[in-house]
């Protein structure tokens, strides 16, 4: 089922829609709930700049299909412009240990874990959230401008989305 989210209109290089046309269901309510507050966060603020492609704003299509992350391109009228195709293995021990940690803090938090655990656990995936900014950053370095925070966000779907690596 086609997961679909979208912004107020604002500033021009920017997403204001997200759909994730292949995601696989949510393994739990917590993951499906991470999905969406990444989205909303995302649709909330963003810079995304497409190289070439002049003003937006812009929606995004974001498929992960054969070990590969799409991001298809499109106008605010959903027509296709660009589509961006990435390997997927430098961010497979991320995605990997994202998913641990998300399963880890769900798991502590159904428990009733004590505080400092979840802290601990939370720490750990902003740290992995800041390296894979950064990683995913570079990797589209020269084809989509992004900020920080939009990088981490798009870390976050694309976890989402290859829940198996």
């Amino acid at each position: 089922m086609p997961t679909t989210l979208e912004a107020e209109a604002g500033s021009e290089q920017r997403l204001v829609r997200i759909e994730l046309p292949d995601a696989p269901p949510p393994p739990s309510a917590y993951a499906e709930a991470d999905r969406r507050q990444a989205i909303e966060d995302l649709l909330r603020g963003n810079h995304f700049d497409p190289h070439g492609l002049g003003p937006g704003p812009f929606i995004l299509h974001l498929m992960v299909r054969e070990g590969r992350l799409i991001l298809d391109i499109r106008d605010a009228a959903d027509e296709p412009l660009h589509a961006i195709i990435l390997v997927l293995g430098p961010f497979r021990r991320l995605i990997k240990d994202y998913l641990m940690l998300v399963e880890k803090h769900e798991e502590a938090v159904t428990e009733g874990a004590m505080d400092a655990r979840v802290q601990a656990i939370d720490m750990g995936r902003r740290g992995l959230h800041n390296e894979a900014a950064e990683l995913l950053t570079h990797r589209l370095e020269g084809r989509i401008g992004v900020d920080f925070e939009t990088a981490r966000r798009l870390f976050t779907l694309i976890a989402a989305l290859h829940q198996r690596v």
